[in-house]
């Protein structure tokens, strides 16, 4: 069965387009197919899952407080566990935290992970006595942070012209392999232009073939049905 609109070839039992969300007809009043599910999620099934959060949280803080115990006694400082404890901290707001809510908000939890990371990196340059945070750590983490804000943003809310989205954001990247480059050449004194040309020829190649196709109108329609973009 395909779509009578844009010819994308659909499911049994869809009831629209998934491209361009034209409802389905259906020749001689066939049904659409029976279900195998249930189209409401129970409650109850959804709330299974926060018992085993709460295990598992018990655990990381079990192993976590035993990690610190361990080393006040061995080392009579925090040592190496202050590592462990802020990773599994890292780890627990970017994976665990979201599955206690029921519809995470995902331009809240995006942002919200790599402030975490920075801040990890933060507690590792302040222990070790580095001054890596501020000229190369810190502006990485915010433009690899911008770059995925702003695409999770595009697709979640744009619902045409995501060819050229994917385009901007591949040569997004490139710019973004430049300025990392160039961060890292004034933080640790290395050469420039030794790897960051590669990943922009590559993405820009990518980038301008993808704009160009958002341009190109028959190239455009045979992607968006490839990919559903």
């Amino acid at each position: 069965m395909y779509c009578v609109k844009c010819g994308v070839r659909l499911h049994d039992g869809v009831e629209r387009c998934p491209l361009c969300q034209t409802p389905v007809w259906n020749p001689d009043g066939a049904e659409p197919a029976h279900r195998s599910f249930s189209a409401v999620y129970p409650e109850e099934e959804n709330r299974r899952r926060y018992p085993i959060l709460a295990f598992l949280t018990a655990i990381l803080i079990a192993v976590d407080l035993a990690l610190l115990i361990f080393c006040l006694r061995i080392y009579g400082k925090v040592a190496w566990s202050g590592y462990v404890m802020l990773a599994t901290a890292v780890v627990y707001l970017i994976v665990f935290l979201p599955l206690w809510i029921n519809k995470p908000h995902p331009l809240v939890f995006v942002p919200l992970s790599f402030a975490v990371v920075g801040g990890y990196l933060l507690y590792i340059c302040l222990v070790t006595g580095g001054h890596w945070f501020l000229p190369f750590a810190f502006p990485v983490v915010l433009i690899i942070g911008l770059i995925t804000t702003a695409a999770v943003a595009c697709y979640r809310y744009l619902r045409h012209g995501k060819l050229f989205v994917t385009g901007g954001l591949f040569l997004a990247i490139g710019g973004a392999a430049m300025l990392i480059e160039m961060f890292e050449a004034i933080a640790f004194g290395t050469r420039m232009w030794t790897w960051s040309l590669y990943v922009v020829a590559g993405f820009a190649t990518v980038g301008i073939f993808l704009l160009l196709a958002g341009i190109i109108r028959p190239l455009r329609e045979y992607l968006e049905k490839k990919f559903f973009l």
